[in-house]
């Protein structure tokens, strides 16, 4: 897992900390530093995150970016959208997704195409 995505504890909700987490869609964190989006995934600092059904889906936003001028991004991480509201990078997804029953076999790093 990256080590600025600054994953936080579930705190008082024992609602979500009692549901197992699994993944909901593919995500892409592009991270520009910036730290004033509201709505993104509790984890997330700085930057925001796309949501679609492929990852593909989401760089459709990248390339729209990309043409009212906006280029640097410090990083992109491909990854997931839990339904914990935590964003994952794709080795965690494995993770997750064979211990939701997502996936049938261990695999080091999860495509959209191995759950969907």
């Amino acid at each position: 897992m990256d080590e600025n995505l600054n994953v936080s504890p579930h705190g008082s909700n024992t609602m979500l900390a009692e549901v197992p987490e699994y993944l909901l869609c593919s995500a892409i964190w592009f991270d520009d530093g910036i730290d004033t989006y509201v709505h993104q995934p509790r984890n997330i600092k700085t930057g925001f995150v796309v949501c679609g059904r492929r990852h593909h889906n989401c760089f459709t936003i990248k390339a729209m970016l990309q043409g009212v001028g906006r280029k640097d991004y410090k990083d992109e991480v491909q990854g997931f959208l839990t339904n914990k509201d935590r964003f994952v990078d794709r080795y965690e997804a494995a993770q997750i997704a064979l211990a939701s029953g997502q996936i049938k076999e261990p695999t080091e790093r999860l495509y959209s195409e191995d759950v969907w």
